[in-house]
Formats: C-alpha cells, structure tokens, sequence
C-alpha cells in the first residue's frame, strides 16, 4: 500500500508516511485506495479479542509491517487498559456508549498513541533511519498527555507537547505538567489551540526548520492526529463496536447501524468515515460540536468559515476552528484533486474560507450531518441522561449526547441503532460533570472528583487522584511565534 499527499506529489511508503507525519508540501498523507474488509473477513473477526481486530485493520494499510509484529504490539499496548479497551454500554433500546477512555490517560487518544510508538518505531527501521525522531505535539488538552505517556523513555526519540495557556482543563493541565520521562519537554502557548497548532504545522513544513534540526541529528514526526499513524488505530474501534453489537445479538451482520462522534480536529469521526470506505456498514455518521460549531455550519452549508468568535468551553478538546483532518474528506469528495484541495487550503490560510461545490457537499451529506451544543444544552444533554438511566458521562460526550437527543426527536420513527461515541472519562472535568449531575459548584478540582464519586459513586482512576501530589515539572509559557526557539533549545 502506499500514501499521497492531499496536496499532491510523490507516492510514498506506509513507513514513511508514518515517519514523517506530514508530508514536506504541508499536505496530509491519505492511503492510495481504501483496503476492503469482506464479508466472510469481517465475520472472521467476531472472535477476535481487541488487540487483534486493531492489527487487522492495521495490517490493511501497513502491509509492510509484518502482522506478528503488529499483534505483538496492539497486545502489549491494549494490556495497559483496565479491562476492555472499547466497551460497549446499553443506554437504551438500540442506543449504546461506546466507552473509549480506559486507557492510562483516561481519554481516546490511548487507543492510538499507545500503538503509535511501534509504528514510528518500526517504520524507521524499515527506512533504516538512525537519526533521533522528534515527536511534536499540539494539543488541546487529551492529545499531549497521551502522546507522552506513550513516548515517554522511548529510545531514540524526544517528544515535546504545545498547548494553550488557558484553553485546558486543570486536571489536563496537571497530567501533562507533571509527566514523567527523560526524553518530555512540555510548553504552554499563550493563544487557543488554533495558534499551537498552525504553528507546529508551519514547522513541519519550513525547509529551513528541517535544515536547522539535521544540525543536532534530528528529523520530525508528529503524534497530532495530522499522523496516518494516529488515525489508522482508531479505525478499528468502529469496527469492533460493530462487532459487539453483532455478537451480542443486538444487530444482524450486514445491518447498517449509526455513530454520533464528539470531534474538534475532525480525526475522530474521519475515522468512521475511513471504516464505512473499508465496508462496514455504518449508515450515517453524526458530527458533534460545542459553541465552536464550524463543522455544524461547514456540514450544513459546504461552505468553511473561521472568521467567527472563538469560545472557551466546558469542553476544550473541542475549542478548535481549524479541523486539520477534513482536508482528507475534502480531497475525497473533490474526486482526489490534489491542486483544488492545496488551493482551498491556501484559500483557508490567506481568507479564513473556502467553498465547496453543491456536489461535493450532497456527497458528504450522504453520510455526515452536523449539530452542536452550547454550555446549557450539553449540561441538560448531561443531567437527562443521569437523571433516566444513572449514566455518567464527561462534557464533550455530552455535546455528543444532544446532538443525538436532537437526531431522534426530528427522526421518531427512525430505528437504526445508534452508537454515542464516549471520549474522556468524567474525572478529567469533574467540577463541569458535577455541576451537570447535581447543580453543586466547587472550585477546586480535587474537591470536585471526590464530590462526584460522592454523587456517582463511579470509581476514581488512579491516575487522576494521584495528580495532586505529583510535582510540576513544566512551567513555561511562550509566544507561539517562539516555539522554534524552544524546540532547538530541547534537542541541543
């Protein structure tokens, strides 16, 4: 299998599209073709355990990396989950969480970035690389404590997260300030998400960058969900969801089923998108936002506009503007024309817009429809949701959760099954979730978590409660036009 760009040029290994992250013309590296999962496959994995579906949906793409190799890898990744790495909760008849935040962070991005140093790690052998890797990050909130903990003492690598002085959670904050490792260098930005990440994306693409890194023997790679790398894995838990629900007799192989998908950077829902492209029989995929609703309007409309107010919510990862990963829907849906797809990303950058044709957007609205949140309708989304069934959810599932409420109550004859896609674990907001369950506000963070096992008695992870004796190792904040500067100072 091989990989272009979005925007154009050469052909490339799966190893190297791995490596690189980002291709050198700023495009995103897309598969040549989509891979097919058959029927006679996909029944197949029915009895496959979670590590390995994920490696035989790997093993679609990455054909290069052997698949031992692969399974040995998700095996070792995925026994560091409490329990199922994906499972699959019952809210209601044909509505089900699909929980995605057992994993050592306590968010969704585990489910990649715990696989993600074998891949990185194995395609520079496969190149033969013996540069060190830097890996860079900007995160808005979930992604960099993930990717450090995944990388975190990995030979041959260094790994250095971005985000907003103010645009995470404390307990983000906290996990990421407090990361352990040798080889982990964590800086606030003062700006929104928006700023870390067209920075580190600059980065990536500057000649003169790269130039400056060979000096100290150093080549970049990312862990942003701009990574094949870090999509590919998250394919799988659409599938394995799929899968549940068939062995669990709640569906008939073939039965086409739903997800509603809480997405700021649009990796997580493209995921679905990529799953549906491979055969699985996913009928539509429902895109969830907060007040930062340029997905909603983009998916209503065709046309992308970021000239808008930005807002700090309850739910961070999602305080995006610039969804990096539609890119990749747009080149499909544009026929893959790579210059039309540069030339919207340019449009994008110079004018804050770009238009898509009618066409292009009917096609999209063949399987993605879009809807949002505000703060009081997720915080109701939240509490109805507790209030019926007793089930606790954090506050961007809860943006998930209304725009599912809202797809029924226009649909009430509609009996497709429905999948809610769960992404964080209700402790890493716990003064936002417990003021949604029971109206109570309290200031500080570790108050909030015990009052909210108090009210749920839903059980605290380890990981969170230790954060308040942990020491703080990072506490820099910079310019966003000063991120080149810290990094040269990192890898000297």
């Amino acid at each position: 299998m091989k990989f272009v760009s979005t925007r154009g040029g050469e052909k490339v290994t799966g190893a190297l599209a791995i490596v690189k992250g980002l291709a050198e013309n700023g495009g995103l590296y897309v598969p040549e073709k989509f891979p097919q999962v058959s029927a006679e496959e996909l029944e197949g994995m029915l009895s496959m355990g979670y590590p390995e579906r994920v490696a035989t949906v790997l093993h679609k793409y990455l054909d290069e990396y052997d698949m031992a190799g692969l399974l040995s890898a998700c095996e070792n990744a995925y026994s560091k989950f409490e329990g199922d790495p994906a499972p699959l909760v019952r809210l209601d008849d044909g509505v089900y969480m699909l929980e995605l935040w057992h994993g050592p962070t306590c968010a969704f991005k585990d489910m990649a970035l715990t696989v993600l140093p074998y891949l990185l790690r194995k395609g520079s052998d496969i190149l033969g690389m013996k540069e060190q890797i830097l890996i860079l990050v900007a995160t808005s909130g979930d992604t960099g404590k993930a990717a450090l903990e995944g990388f975190k003492d990995a030979a041959g690598v260094k790994i250095m997260v971005f985000y907003p002085s103010d645009g995470v959670s404390k307990m983000q904050k906290l996990q990421m300030c407090t990361q352990e490792g040798d080889n982990v260098n964590v800086v606030a930005v003062r700006g929104n998400f928006d700023d870390c990440q067209t920075a580190v994306k600059e980065i990536f693409a500057s000649a003169e960058c790269a130039a400056e890194l060979k000096k100290y023997n150093t080549v970049l790679s990312s862990a942003n969900s701009i990574s094949f790398g870090r999509l590919a894995p998250q394919i799988a838990y659409y599938f394995s969801a799929y899968l549940d629900l068939v062995s669990g007799g709640q569906i008939e192989m073939g039965q086409e089923i739903d997800f509603t998908v809480p997405t700021g950077n649009f990796g997580n829902i493209l995921a679905g998108y990529y799953a549906k492209r491979m055969g699985l029989p996913v009928r539509r995929l429902h895109c969830a936002s907060n007040l930062n609703n340029v997905l909603t309007d983009f998916l209503n409309t065709g046309v992308y506009d970021i000239h808008r107010e930005f807002y700090k919510t309850t739910s961070p990862s999602m305080d995006i503007l610039i969804s990096s990963n539609l890119e990749r829907l747009i080149f499909e849906v544009s026929g893959r024309n790579a210059s039309l797809t540069a030339e919207r990303m340019k449009s994008l950058k110079t004018d804050l817009k770009y238009e898509i044709t009618p066409a292009e957007l009917a096609e999209i609205q063949k399987t993605f429809d879009g809807g949002f949140a505000s703060e009081e309708t997720s915080v109701e989304a939240m509490y109805e949701v507790f209030e019926d069934v007793g089930y606790t959810m954090d506050t961007h599932t809860g943006c998930a959760m209304k725009v599912a409420l809202d797809w029924f109550e226009k649909n009430k004859k509609d009996e497709t099954n429905m999948v809610i896609v769960s992404t964080a674990n209700p402790y890493k907001f716990p003064q936002d979730v417990l003021y949604a369950v029971t109206g109570n506000d309290v200031k500080d963070s570790f108050k909030g978590i015990k009052r909210l096992h108090a009210a749920t008695a839903m059980a605290v992870p380890k990981c969170l409660s230790e954060l308040r004796d942990k020491p703080v190792r990072f506490s820099k904040t910079v310019d966003h036009k000063k991120l080149f500067e810290e990094i040269i100072e990192f890898v000297k």
